[in-house]
């Protein structure tokens, strides 16, 4: 299941290219209905739907994934709270160093 799934995003980016959501689930294989899953975190996509995403908006698969929320699905569940909170400021700090290092590219560029 994904963590938060930001349409309002993908609504912008799709806009950007003339296309809709029939585009984004059609170049991912997908009827609408399941795209609309996705949409309202009622299943998390694969690996190669990201990748489909990604080509289509042309953008990183790593930002697609964050879009979709993506959590790691082989991880086992964190019972105690302490370790999950870790959990938790751990993927945000790959998040942190992921933005700073798109920040520096685009200084760069």
């Amino acid at each position: 299941m994904s963590l938060f799934f930001d349409a309002a995003w993908f609504d912008a980016r799709l806009a950007e290219k003339g296309l809709d959501r029939g585009a984004m689930a059609a170049c991912a294989g997908l009827e609408r209905s399941e795209l609309h899953r996705l949409f309202v975190h009622e299943r998390a996509p694969s690996a190669q739907e990201l990748n489909a995403f990604a080509d289509l908006l042309g953008a990183d698969v790593v930002e697609i994934s964050l879009r979709c929320g993506v959590a790691n699905p082989d991880a086992p569940p964190v019972e105690d709270p302490g370790r999950r909170i870790e959990s938790m400021e751990a993927r945000l700090d790959e998040i942190d160093a992921w933005l700073a290092s798109l920040e520096a590219e685009r200084k760069r560029a």
